[in-house]
């Protein structure tokens, strides 16, 4: 049975900022969105995010647009590296960890020793609590009493579902992004779950695309729905991007979802040149089939390299790229240590530039270099989608066309994220992306010495 709604309801949790989006399920446009900062606590017991916060944003934006235009369906797609551990009363027996949270060596030591290996899990070691089995780790072995409560471990979309319907869930998108605790191939858990002794406390698996219950009557009520609303399961936010891709485009092709993160997937392309010493890694899509994918902390490196040009207007920056190219002027990798293909080497300029339009256009080639680096290391084929806040960016995605020699496509969507979750209400989202035809002459004599200079370790 087909089930049609008008508008659909997204809470979207970004590392960086957290959404609630309003999508209209004929167009797939973005009717509303409201946006908070998602705020981590600096502790006891650990940082950690502040949920309650949240909850309290989330409530009072499904309030508003419950009035004005209404919804009815809801969906959910979170970052991932995060899990909620639940007492037998539902309540957090621990807060959420902040996966930047860096534990103490002999905890990672002991870490390593119970974790699966790489060509198992795909899953690369990852700093802090980007592996979500660090992250239990950590909690089972410095706060034991308060891990001896634990009844319930939620992946973090199914932890909003929970709250909203009281319905207990995993789901592969989330176990199967670098967690150490899933086998993207073998479609299992990995051994890891046992040496944590936490079978018995991972909620069932459920699909993204299944509908887990419905908004239970007292939040309802509190929220002023008219009629009962489906919570669909949820889904990983990088692969809650992938998802109306694979719907569009099919096998092959690949996506760029921008954020935090870059993350770049590529749907058909085999495990092989998979490296875990460069933050390579297998996600799972929303069919529970793994996906080849590079990532890098791309969106956090452009804070850090641009927070002094933000009155840098698009076309000063633009009429920049000509002599930034001539001149050789190069960011190196990598501004945030211990990520994404180059994890050892400490970001620094090759001949910077003087004037900001010009070190900002340095910045925007610096972000297409690494994505077509992440591109290679994954065998990407097929055309490129990109999606999220560089589709904006005009010298990114022209120098990611002229770097592939591929089509290159820029999604419509403001957050990629949500139109992605809106599509497990079964939308079919009808706004074509559009397609890049602009170049940057001069790129590969660019990128050689960009590479070079990697490779020999100079350029300061």
């Amino acid at each position: 049975m087909t089930i049609s709604f008008q508008r659909i309801a997204v809470i979207d949790i970004g590392k960086t900022n957290a959404k609630v989006v309003l999508v209209d399920a004929q167009t797939g446009a973005e009717v509303a969105v409201r946006k908070t900062a998602n705020t981590v606590l600096a502790g006891p017991p650990y940082p950690h995010f502040d949920t309650e916060r949240l909850w309290a944003f989330i409530l009072d934006t499904l309030a508003e647009f419950a009035v004005d235009p209404g919804f009815d369906a809801l969906s959910i797609t979170t970052h991932g590296a995060s899990a909620a551990l639940l007492d037998d009363k539902g309540v957090l027996a621990l807060p959420v960890l902040d996966y930047e949270h860096v534990y103490p060596d002999e905890v990672n030591r002991a870490y390593d020793r119970i974790r699966p290996d790489f060509m198992e899990s795909f899953s690369p070691r990852l700093t802090g609590g980007l592996n979500l089995g660090a992250q239990l780790h950590f909690q089972r072995d410095r706060f034991p009493n308060e891990f001896a409560r634990v009844s319930t471990i939620l992946t973090y979309p199914q932890y909003w579902a929970f709250r909203l319907t009281g319905i207990a869930a995993n789901e592969k998108t989330s176990l199967g992004c670098h967690t150490d605790l899933w086998l993207p191939f073998a479609d299992r858990y990995s051994a890891l779950v046992d040496r944590l002794e936490i079978a018995d406390k991972m909620a069932p698996i459920r699909s993204a695309f299944d509908i887990l219950g419905y908004i239970h009557p007292e939040i309802a009520r509190r929220i002023g729905l008219p009629k009962p609303v489906p919570v669909y399961c949820g889904i990983h936010d990088s692969n809650a991007s992938l998802l109306p891709h694979l719907i569009a485009f099919g096998l092959p092709c690949t996506v760029v979802s921008t954020g935090t993160w870059v993350i770049c997937f590529a749907p058909g392309a085999k495990p092989d040149a998979l490296d875990r010493d460069r933050d390579t890694l297998a996600n799972v899509d929303a069919y529970g089939i793994a996906v080849p994918s590079a990532r890098y902390m791309g969106g956090r490196e452009w804070e850090m390299g641009t927070k002094d040009q933000a009155t840098v207007t698009a076309e000063a920056e633009w009429a920049a790229v000509a002599d930034v190219v001539s001149q050789e002027r190069l960011l190196l990798p990598s501004s945030v240590s211990g990520t994404g293909p180059f994890p050892s080497m400490k970001g620094r300029w090759h001949r910077e530039p003087e004037k900001a339009a010009a070190r900002k256009a340095a910045a925007s080639l610096y972000q297409a270099l690494m994505t077509v680096t992440c591109l290679e290391m994954i065998s990407s084929e097929g055309p490129i989608i990109v999606e999220g806040p560089f589709v904006a960016n005009r010298v990114y995605v022209a120098a990611l066309h002229s770097l592939t020699v591929r089509q290159v496509y820029m999604s419509p969507s403001q957050t990629g994220t949500s139109s992605g979750a809106a599509l497990l209400a079964g939308i079919r989202p009808s706004v074509p992306p559009r397609l890049v035809d602009e170049t940057i002459p001069g790129l590969y004599s660019y990128r050689a010495t960009w590479r070079k200079l990697i490779d020999t370790g100079t350029g300061q």
